[in-house]
């Protein structure tokens, strides 16, 4: 058995991408940064380290992705996958490139506060009853 599942929870680095691939796909490029901190045990003093990942979203879920923000609080979830291509600059050396492919997105961050002297919003005022 076999499982290729990567779960992360972070925050966006920057507002998301939209692409296309050559025959017009559209997907959406998102950048994510988790962090992971320890006490070092010679100083005492504590150390963190921001790794950085590269998702990529397709179909409905990029749509949905297209929309988000950078300093989003994200959790994902998806599959691994590398890729190699041939650097730019010099033609011959090969660069791999980890990618996480979405299958599942969410967002952690708090609703929006509403402001104290805004309106209440309306309830419905065609006879039916509020649904709770």
């Amino acid at each position: 058995m076999y499982d290729n599942t990567v779960r992360l929870i972070g925050f966006l680095g920057k507002d998301a991408e939209v692409k296309s691939t050559k025959s017009g796909n559209e997907y959406t490029v998102l950048s994510l940064a988790t962090q992971a901190s320890w006490k070092d045990k010679k100083s005492g003093e504590y150390v963190n380290r921001t790794e950085w990942h590269r998702m990529i979203a397709w179909a409905n879920l990029s749509t949905f992705a297209a929309t988000l923000k950078k300093g989003t609080h994200l959790s994902v979830e998806g599959e691994l996958r590398y890729r190699e291509f041939n650097d730019k600059k010099h033609k011959k050396l090969k660069v791999r490139l980890a990618e996480i492919h979405l299958g599942k997105i969410g967002k952690l961050d708090r609703a929006e506060k509403r402001d104290a002297n805004a309106a209440p919003p309306e309830l419905p005022t065609n006879g039916d009853e509020a649904p709770f």
